[in-house]
């Protein structure tokens, strides 16, 4: 069965200033999560301890980088009780300065990421100060190390109550503000896997602030005898002064669509590993030292030899693949800078001009993710492209619903 197609994210309606100048804004799927993260919390262990051990808090768990479900569309939550096989009933109890003088890295402990807190369900009763609502936390299960059985064990359970964990790479069938967690989840978990040993010294690292930070502990008791003391490690920089070694990292992407200069066709590429027909925007990492608009005119002169006039921002996206956070905007050619070369860079296999009107019967039968079939009603040769939950659809659509046109009335 197919699964359903999921909506996009909803925001308020908003009658400001700046609404009625530029527009409403957009959110991208993946973003609008109905979460406060409280983030200057992380760092408050009574608060933790409290929002983990409260009856009404839920738990996503994610194994392999994909969540656990009740279907395709919506996350499945598990109990305090469900997890703590894993956990531990008080993973929050200690202090950081305390969990860092305890560090043993002989002991594999699970990652248990604090996600926020969804302030309009409060009929649970969680509260702290003024903060009120439920908790949600994240708790990796993939089986490994020594912690290998016990997360089998939760997941286990979990699927005896009907859950199963979603399969796919892209997990892009969940409701829009599940989907906002779950990259949210993804984000922080991928990040943290990726992060065992320091940058700076090489030495084993261990999470804290509820997930958020990694630090690299001055001691460790790995091997050491009862009523022994434990074994100073190596020095390292992050120990020293202000470092963001171990803080996350989003990497910015630029992604465009670009506009004929006489505001007629849109330029769009392919790759070779892409399905026949199917074409999207340009994207590109931006590089350090580099504003967003600069990237744009870079990566798209360097992808397809077209030289970019005026760049407008448009709208943003998180994307949880690792950690990217994709930059969305709409540029125009110069009207001597339209020639297609792709001699610069070997990334594309094909870019070209598409009449707009093209472009729009596109978007009404030729939608589709890398891996699915054309929709019913696509016409085999006609242009393909990516669905509506990845930004390059969002852009297109922009484009060809009057985004130019109305922007420069304003």
């Amino acid at each position: 069965m197919v699964a359903p197609v999921p909506d996009l994210p909803v925001l308020p309606v908003d009658d400001s200033m700046l609404s009625r100048k530029f527009g409403h804004e957009v959110a991208n799927y993946f973003s609008g999560s109905p979460l406060n993260r409280v983030s200057f919390l992380r760092t408050d262990r009574a608060f933790l301890a409290a929002a983990f051990a409260h009856p009404s808090t839920a738990f996503l768990l994610m194994a392999d980088l994909a969540p656990l479900v009740r279907d395709p569309s919506h996350l499945a939550y598990v109990d305090r009780d469900d997890v703590v096989p894993l956990t531990g009933g008080e993973p929050f109890a200690k202090s950081e300065e305390e969990q860092v003088r305890e560090f043993n890295s002989d002991i594999a402990l699970p990652v248990i990421l604090f996600l926020g807190v969804d302030q309009t369900k409060t009929a649970g009763g969680f509260e702290h100060r003024e903060y009120k609502g439920t908790p949600y936390f994240a708790v990796d299960v993939t089986p490994r190390g020594s912690m290998a059985e016990a997360a089998q064990g939760v997941l286990e359970r979990a699927k005896a109550k009907g859950f199963s964990v979603l399969a796919g790479t892209r997990h892009i069938t969940l409701n829009a503000p599940e989907a906002a967690i779950y990259a949210q989840a993804r984000a922080l978990l991928d990040w943290n896997a990726r992060n065992p040993y320091c940058a700076a010294c090489s030495q084993r690292t261990m999470s804290v602030n509820a997930g958020t930070k990694r630090v690299c502990p001055p001691t460790d008791w790995a091997g050491v005898p009862d009523g022994g003391k434990p074994k100073e490690r190596a020095d390292c920089p992050t120990r020293h002064g202000v470092s963001n070694l171990s803080f996350p990292r989003t990497d910015p992407t630029v992604i465009m669509a670009i506009v004929s200069a006489d505001g007629t066709k849109l330029l769009l590429g392919r790759q070779k590993r892409w399905p026949p027909y199917w074409y999207s925007t340009l994207a590109g990492f931006l590089e350090p030292g580099e504003s967003v608009e600069e990237a744009v005119r870079r990566e798209t002169w360097e992808e397809s030899g077209v030289t970019v006039g005026r760049v407008v921002l448009h709208s943003s996206q998180p994307w949880p693949y690792p950690a990217s956070l994709m930059l969305g905007a709409i540029g125009q050619a110069t009207p001597e800078g339209e020639a297609i070369h792709l001699g610069h860079d070997q990334e594309l296999e094909s870019a070209r001009w598409f009449p707009l009107d093209e472009v729009r019967e596109a978007l009404l039968t030729g939608v589709s993710g890398l891996g699915e079939d054309a929709p019913e009603g696509y016409k085999e040769g006609a242009l393909r492209l990516p669905p509506h939950t990845a930004i390059a659809n969002r852009l297109i659509d922009a484009v060809v619903g009057g985004y130019l046109a109305a922007a420069s009335k304003m």
